[in-house]
């Protein structure tokens, strides 16, 4: 027997008697009868949930239930406005006394305008992202979502970072932590509790839920696509690191090659790179302007800079050696053996970062990787090493530098074994759309970090799983020219869009972006921002403006 229940304003249908009562069974039980409509604009009952406890059944996923730590009215400026609302700190608590708390925070405005955004976090996590954020790539003009009325929740995905911060992966040791970050399940469990004290703070549920992120934030907001395919309404995946586990052999195979001796490129030898790369292609989308459009035109190969015989004589030209390492970061890095996934590669990365050296050519870094792994490396190489001593070895010992992800031996088990659960690679995702969720896919084609090929892949794999027309129902993906990761440094074009507005639209309105306009913050020029796999090509006119471009295949 089913009924049918309303929950953030789309009908689903749910189980007589099961997960959604006995929640609100507990939820009686704690905090007393539940208010039957909550009106928009009440403030929260904030201090009554202050020690108040979350139940074990408000989780849909097995934990300890949890507690609110603190609870208290706060004023905050947020996107220049004075914000009131009650700031939650709490925790939810782990099956195995071993593992960690998950700690969340939650903000719940005086004004609340009945929706809720929770927020991704990145790298390895290990700290709560500011629920008075932005979504990525948001503009600042515009106001951020606990500023328009949100409640806004995120949490650490279930592990406390130490001073590596997001590059401490040493809570891999524990198969809960683990889980909680890797799988996302943390991501479930926080939802869950956040919109448990939401519902006793302002006595009436959510009408919609969204969910925002970039990087591993953007990996939680496909995780959350795929695996609760009704739990939001509304989410915007930017720069998402979905085949975590692809990426990060990738990555391994990375390191391993510029640890050799004479093959790192330093910084002089990656602006020589970048600069090469930008005389070659700038141009080919109608325009010099820095920013490389047509990324199919753009075809460089790295031998054109080789020394005389191919040893090193000085920054202006790359040895065969740093030839190697380019080679190794730009070209698709597959592996021969098969993992339990059934990811076979990972695509690399366009040598279009680097307009500075704050954004240095795919995070390379100023030194070369080694053991102990160096801070000044780069950050994929940092990556690879936690994840071999904490995820893959467990051994915080391990010199990472010896696993060879191309014939890793007897580590292929745990590595296959780890791709279960890191690559989240469902492309199957009618169930989000039969649900009437909407998906805004955001990327960067110059990001160092993630590969925009990547989520090129994913977004043909949903395409070729759901059909054009049916994806297109639910889902754009807009492919961002010169824009790099997340906006750091001094990128060739920093990519602003107000994406919230226009997923209200469409969640709330049935309206889906139509010509989005896309600004580069730094310098106040416009784009079209084209669907995937269409480019801005320029035409005529004001090189700044975003008229003087059209979209082109």
């Amino acid at each position: 027997m089913s009924r049918v229940l309303r929950v953030r304003g789309r009908l689903r249908p749910v189980r007589a008697g099961l997960a959604v009562a006995t929640a609100l069974a507990g939820a009686t039980a704690v905090l007393g009868p539940v208010p039957a409509t909550a009106a928009a604009g009440t403030a929260p009952r904030c201090a009554e949930l202050v020690g108040s406890e979350i139940p074990a059944s408000a989780i849909s996923l097995p934990t300890s239930g949890g507690r609110v730590d603190s609870a208290s009215l706060v004023t905050q400026t947020v996107s220049g406005a004075s914000i009131e609302y009650c700031r939650i700190d709490a925790v939810v608590l782990p099956i195995d006394r071993a593992a960690p708390d998950i700690r969340l925070q939650v903000g719940m405005p005086v004004g609340w305008n009945r929706n809720t955004m929770m927020f991704g976090g990145g790298g390895y996590n290990g700290t709560v992202p500011n629920i008075a954020q932005n979504v990525p790539f948001g503009p600042p003009g515009q106001p951020a979502p606990l500023a328009r009325g949100y409640a806004t929740f995120a949490s650490d995905s279930g592990h406390q970072a130490g001073p590596a911060g997001s590059l401490d992966g040493s809570f891999g040791m524990n198969d809960e932590a683990l889980r909680n970050f890797a799988a996302g399940d943390a991501l479930k469990k926080t939802s869950d509790a956040a919109t448990y004290l939401i519902r006793r703070g302002y006595g009436s549920g959510p009408s919609r839920s969204y969910f925002a992120g970039g990087s591993t934030g953007g990996r939680e907001a496909l995780i959350v696509v795929q695996r609760w395919p009704d739990a939001f309404d509304g989410v915007i995946s930017a720069y998402p690191a979905w085949n975590n586990t692809a990426e990060v052999l990738h990555l391994g195979y990375l390191a391993q090659v510029m640890s050799r001796p004479g093959a790192f490129p330093g910084p002089d030898k990656q602006t020589l790179l970048y600069n090469s790369v930008m005389a070659a292609c700038d141009g080919r989308d109608g325009l010099e302007d820095k920013v490389i459009s047509n990324l199919g035109g753009c075809d460089f190969d790295p031998r054109v800079l080789r020394c005389p015989k191919g040893v090193d004589a000085g920054p202006t030209c790359l040895s065969d050696p740093q030839i190697a390492s380019v080679n190794a970061a730009a070209k698709p890095f597959r592996w021969p053996y098969r993992i339990a996934s059934g990811e076979r590669e990972y695509p690399g990365f366009p040598l279009l970062s680097g307009a500075d050296m704050r954004t240095p050519v795919l995070g390379f870094g100023t030194s070369a990787p080694a053991n102990p792994m160096p801070v000044t490396s780069g950050y994929g190489a940092q990556y690879w090493d936690q994840w071999v001593k904490y995820f893959l070895t467990r051994d915080p010992g391990y010199n990472s530098l010896d696993i060879d992800p191309r014939r890793p031996g007897k580590w292929l088990p745990r590595i296959s074994y780890l791709s279960t659960i890191q690559d989240r690679n469902n492309s199957d995702l009618r169930p989000f759309a039969r649900s009437g969720g909407k998906l805004l896919l955001l990327h960067g084609a110059a990001d160092e970090l993630v590969s925009h090929r990547s989520t090129n892949d994913y977004y043909r794999r949903v395409l070729d799983t759901v059909g054009p027309r049916q994806t297109q129902e639910f889902m754009r993906y807009y492919l961002v020219p010169g824009a790099n990761h997340a906006n750091v440094g001094a990128p060739a074009f920093a990519a602003n869009w107000d994406s919230l507005s226009a997923l209200e639209r469409w969640v709330e309105e049935g309206r889906p972006p139509v010509e989005p306009v896309v600004t580069d913050a730094l310098r106040g020029r416009t784009r079209p921002l084209c669907e995937y796999p269409r480019w801005p090509k320029y035409r005529s006119g004001d090189p700044d403006s975003a008229q003087s471009f059209v979209c082109s295949r």
